[in-house]
């Protein structure tokens, strides 16, 4: 039997769990700084894939790949460009493995981060942006995944150019996800100035199957955005991945407060503001996702 789309699957009426941190879950395992994390999934594939069946065994139905930082011009800090499509879909593949050993309907929706060039600042250009998103979402998709997961943006062209990417060159589901932070006054906004709102129409106007906000929050701050998002796209599925909560520096090593049972709390009030996904990102643990599921049940 084929396995639902995401979409579907919200539209059935089902609230899904996602994963939660990779980055803090790949340092625990030894990642060093300045060390390459996207190398892991060629280098040391068993721990690589051991995060994505943690996520699965705590009740997530979705977990991404270790490809954040998978583009090639990400990649270029490392000298290893010419490598990104054999790291992606090798992340793609050990996360869709556990999908697979997990059982049941599970999916991968694997991601796709910022590529740190700006068309503002003429870094970069449009064809060479969609060149390198082209080149990462193939990859992916021939590795297992189910949805591509363009995160963490701010800059609409750049999200916008990742999204069309995705649609045009994979039969994948796309998800397009910004981080804001609360300004003075009051409202959220990107590092580029782009409202939930603006983000919201914009990723749907480009493609996007479910549009969303990750990072830079913790759950309480996110259901204000989700109602921003869900204002202006009342019927497109909306997914979370919140930190757990605002980071603190504590001896040059930042800590995030929030407990499982501090974020399982916010659930109820993320689903009534619109989220239909709800996941974690900086700080989250698999224990993070297992209170949320819990508190979903």
């Amino acid at each position: 039997m084929a396995k639902q789309k995401l979409v579907d699957a919200v539209k059935g009426g089902r609230v899904l769990i996602s994963d939660g941190a990779w980055g803090t879950f790949l340092q625990k395992k030894g990642l060093k700084p300045g060390e390459c994390p996207e190398l892991w999934s060629a280098e040391r594939p068993a721990e690589v894939k051991e995060i994505a069946r943690s996520y699965f065994a705590a009740g997530a139905d979705m977990v991404q790949s270790n490809t954040f930082g998978a583009s090639s011009f990400k990649l270029e800090h490392y000298n290893l460009e010419t490598r990104a499509a054999e790291l992606n879909t090798a992340a793609a593949c050990l996360s869709a493995e556990a999908a697979v050993e997990a059982g049941g309907e599970r999916w991968v929706i694997a991601s796709v981060g910022p590529t740190g060039k700006m068309l503002l600042m003429g870094d970069v250009t449009e064809e060479e942006l969609y060149a390198a998103f082209k080149e990462q979402v193939i990859a992916l998709e021939k590795g297992g995944a189910d949805a591509i997961c363009v995160e963490t943006m701010s800059a609409l062209d750049e999200a916008t150019l990742a999204v069309k990417a995705a649609k045009e060159n994979t039969g994948c589901e796309v998800i397009a996800t910004f981080t804001f932070e609360k300004t003075v006054h009051n409202n959220y906004r990107t590092m580029m100035g782009v409202s939930p709102e603006q983000a919201a129409a914009e990723m749907i106007a480009a493609g996007a199957d479910i549009i969303g906000t990750n990072c830079g929050n913790g759950m309480e701050r996110m259901v204000e955005i989700v109602k921003a998002m869900r204002s202006v796209a009342p019927e497109v599925p909306i997914l979370v991945h919140a930190n757990a909560g605002l980071p603190k520096n504590v001896d040059g090593v930042d800590q995030f407060p929030e407990t499982p049972e501090d974020m399982a709390r916010q659930v109820s009030g993320l689903i009534a503001a619109g989220a239909n996904i709800i996941g974690g990102c900086c700080g989250t643990t698999p224990a993070h996702i297992q209170a949320l599921k819990g508190a979903l049940r």
